[in-house]
């Protein structure tokens, strides 16, 4: 459950569609403790689903492709909703930074790390997903670092969540047609190269925010 003091910014919040969800889930009591939960399952079905492409023929592939891309984007909706239910049912927890970050952390492994199991068969493939994790994970810790230093937390990118899941959503969706120009797997792996060395970027960028921000106290 995202709490409102470290809330990523989030322009979709705003969305009616999304207000409505939220409303829809308030009234049905569901607790946004839950929700968050929800999203690890949420990316354990994308993390199937891309592993299992590597090993599948080409119209099975597809459609595991179109779930991984299902399973992010319910994720990533889990992340949003959570955080909105919380505050608009009034159901804020004093254990809900738990709930903020740790179900995160486990979905950015499971994804990406399955990603890298993705594509076996190119350089590094499976620890391209792992060094994604590991890194996707730092990217968290120095953000929540500047939170207890007693700054603001920053959610500034290039590679972010939002970005990473944006990232991979479009390597998905555009390998389904991969296969009549490129070697299978060669987008996912592509990705997984970009956020690697995006994620590098965001780590050393929060670090440096960080460092200015303790520096001019």
């Amino acid at each position: 459950m995202e709490t409102t003091t470290a809330r990523r910014p989030l322009k979709t919040r705003q969305r009616q569609w999304a207000k409505v969800i939220a409303g829809f889930l308030v009234r049905q009591r569901v607790h946004p403790n839950l929700i968050s939960v929800l999203s690890i399952f949420c990316a354990a079905l994308a993390g199937v689903a891309l592993s299992s492409s590597s090993y599948s023929t080409p119209p099975h592939r597809v459609l595991l492709l179109l779930v991984a891309v299902a399973g992010i984007q319910l994720r990533l909706l889990c992340n949003m909703l959570d955080g909105m239910v919380a505050v608009e049912g009034k159901m804020q927890t004093k254990s809900g930074e738990i709930f903020n970050d740790l179900p995160d952390r486990i979905s950015d492994a499971l994804i990406l790390v399955s990603a890298g199991y993705a594509v076996p068969d190119l350089p590094y493939g499976p620890a391209l997903g792992w060094c994604a994790a590991l890194l996707a994970i730092f990217t968290a810790y120095v953000r929540l670092l500047g939170g207890a230093s007693g700054l603001p937390q920053s959610f500034m990118g290039p590679m972010a969540k939002p970005h990473r899941m944006a990232t991979l959503t479009a390597a998905c969706l555009l390998s389904v047609v991969e296969l009549k120009f490129l070697h299978p797997g060669t987008l996912v792996w592509i990705a997984l190269v970009v956020i690697n060395i995006g994620c590098v970027i965001t780590i050393w960028r929060r670090t440096a925010h960080i460092f200015r921000g303790l520096e001019s106290r």
